[in-house]
């Protein structure tokens, strides 16, 4: 399963506000069937197999069009790992373990 954290911004919209856009996406999202998403404060955390990954992306970048934006910047990072399974919930666990087990060892 991939990972992907995407931001999406819109430019020239004349508001610094983008808030109704960052909505708009979320609906988007929503039409997106096999995948899972966070939004998060930066932007957003997509999981799912990699061609639905790719057309989250491609709905999130087309949503701020379709609400009149007339130019759109995207940044994509993916982690595609395929030697075993993957997930946000997984990375977060291992980070979770390597800080426990550092906190125990300085008890020591």
């Amino acid at each position: 399963m991939a990972i992907a954290e995407i931001t999406v911004i819109p430019v020239g919209t004349g508001s610094t506000s983008l808030s109704g856009y960052v909505a708009g996406m979320q609906k988007a999202l929503e039409s997106v069937e096999g995948i899972t998403y966070e939004l998060t404060a930066m932007g957003t955390i997509i999981e799912g197999p990699l061609d639905r990954l790719l057309a989250a992306v491609q709905a999130l970048h087309e949503s701020p069009f379709e609400a009149g934006a007339q130019r759109v910047s995207t940044v994509l990072k993916i982690d595609d790992r395929r030697d075993k399974p993957s997930s946000v919930a997984q990375k977060l666990q291992s980070v979770r373990e390597k800080l426990n087990k550092d906190n125990e060892d300085a008890q020591i």
